[in-house]
């Protein structure tokens, strides 16, 4: 069975195959699998932070699955102008993290999850507003900027995962002792061993099955508890505002704001990639849809004390790699996802995971997302340019809060707020520069820095030792004298080389060799 197109009837568009209940639940459940170690993680990193009770992080988790599984049926299923109707799992953002832990640390009165709950609704209301005009804007968020901040926001969450190897409270006799960071360390050796050894499935669930393996260790051990597991109801739908009433304060929300322009960046990648990946036309009314059904799950999530909604990359690559396209399988992920949110128990037996496992995981977990914006940034020019030098200056002044993280403690406090988060410093000061060097031009000399000096084009004898007399490119393509084409391969093992490299070579009848 099929479903029509919302275009003509006559034409059947990939993500609208309805592939059947057993289908759409079995791939469904899939998706809801791989993306779950990571929609679970925000909510117990903020609820660490927080101070708060087992019990109530246990809230946090299930107000994060409910609220993913709303969004998601939001983007797959669409409404008037809100969601853009194809295969993508909405949740919380790892984006935010690093600057709602500098919200939850600011002194605000009235603070703690409040303002962090105010400052996300305020500021997706702000995306909301400016979505109709943010694609005219993306050309300020290109992958120099995006992948500062990716790689930042991975490099931030390292000292949350090092505490959390050491037992995560500070005051805690056995913190930092041998058998903490030896859970962890096990715990770390398994997600390694699962993603060497296992099958695909295995490798992509590696995560959340070394969770599982560490946990039932620890519990052998006598290192965990599991006795308030059974303390609360074991169903129940997330009560409005359980934290309290969300407090607004202004630095709180500009700090935000950059967060949301982040994610307004990812979520554009994300739809435009699902789009190829599925080979369905993405125009600019899609993807504002698609934006717009973002910032509108950000902002309903606070009342039900969840966090920035954004789609999860991975599972777009799990798109990719199993080939099914139904928007209708994910929408029924979504589904899964709001009958866990109902299930306050589940949360509970998560927040009674030893934190030293999730030490373990997290070091794989925090690091794939700065090797994210690494792989980001190599897609950089850096030839005879300024970018190696904004690059540099954007993650130097991130890491200044990691660093010395009371740097900034005799600023204004609206000041600290804002630049006391790495994600929010090295956001500042990549797009200020990138606007200052890569957009207003005026006064860039031919030599702007002894960074970009070593960077002049260069080839190396054995990169042309194999050309011929009368060899000549034209259009990316290279040509023998008698105008036929001399395929051009990558490596040793003769793989062809991609069109995107081709498309750098000299273009000109005139490159002859």
């Amino acid at each position: 069975m099929k479903t029509p197109s919302a275009g003509t009837a006559s034409v059947q568009r990939p993500e609208d195959e309805n592939l059947g209940i057993g289908a759409n639940m079995a791939y469904g459940l899939q998706h809801v699998l791989t993306m779950y170690g990571g929609i679970v993680a925000v909510p117990l990193i903020l609820g660490q932070a927080a101070g708060l009770s087992p019990s109530d992080i246990g809230l946090l988790i299930a107000a994060s699955l409910f609220a993913g599984g709303v969004a998601t049926l939001l983007q797959t299923l669409g409404i008037p102008f809100f969601g853009c109707k194809l295969p993508l799992v909405q949740g919380v953002s790892f984006a935010g993290v690093a600057t709602m832990i500098a919200i939850l640390g600011g002194g605000y009165e009235g603070g703690g999850i409040p303002a962090v709950l105010g400052a996300v609704m305020a500021a997706s209301f702000i995306g909301l507003l400016i979505t109709p005009i943010f694609s005219r804007i993306t050309k300020f968020f290109p992958p120099l900027v995006t992948g500062v901040v990716i790689t930042t926001i991975g490099l931030t969450l390292m000292p949350v995962a090092a505490r959390w190897a050491m037992g995560g409270n500070s005051q805690a006799p056995d913190f930092g002792s041998m058998s903490n960071i030896g859970l962890a360390a096990f715990t770390l050796a398994v997600v390694l061993l699962l993603s060497k050894l296992g099958s695909a499935s295995i490798s992509r669930l590696s995560i959340l099955l070394a969770m599982i393996i560490g946990t039932l260790v620890a519990a052998a051990l006598g290192m965990t508890d599991f006795s308030r597991v059974a303390q609360g109801p074991m169903m129940a739908f997330p009560t409005p505002f359980h934290f309290g009433m969300p407090t607004f304060h202004i630095a709180a929300i500009i700090s935000m704001c950059i967060v949301i322009m982040v994610t307004l960046v990812e979520t554009s990648a994300d739809i435009l990639a699902v789009g190829e990946i599925i080979e369905t036309k993405v125009d600019s009314r899609r993807l504002g849809d698609g934006l717009r059904a973002d910032m509108l799950s950000s902002l309903l999530a606070p009342i039900f004390g969840s966090f920035t909604q954004s789609a999860f990359a991975q599972n777009v690559g799990l798109v990719a790699v199993t080939g099914v396209k139904s928007r209708f399988v994910v929408a029924t992920g979504g589904l899964f996802l709001i009958t866990l949110g109902l299930l306050p128990v589940m949360g509970r037996v998560i927040a009674a995971v030893p934190t030293s496992v999730l030490g373990g995981a997290g070091v794989v977990l925090f690091g794939t997302v700065a090797a994210s914006g690494i792989r980001t940034l190599s897609k950089v020019d850096y030839r005879n340019n300024m970018n190696l030098i904004i690059v540099a200056t954007s993650l130097g002044f991130g890491m200044i809060p990691i660093a010395a993280p009371h740097f900034y403690e005799h600023f204004p406090s609206w000041f600290a707020t804002i630049f006391h988060s790495g994600i929010s410093s090295a956001a500042v000061m990549a797009i200020v520069l990138n606007l200052l060097f890569n957009h207003v031009k005026a006064g860039n000399s031919d030599q702007q820095s002894v960074f970009v000096a070593a960077s002049d084009r260069t080839l190396r004898y054995q990169d042309i030792a194999a050309l011929n007399d009368g060899d000549y490119f034209q259009n990316g393509k290279l040509y023998d004298a008698d105008g036929k084409e001399v395929q051009i391969v990558d490596d040793e093992h003769g793989h062809h080389a991609p069109e995107s490299r081709r498309q750098g070579m000299p273009a000109t009848e005139g490159s002859h060799a």
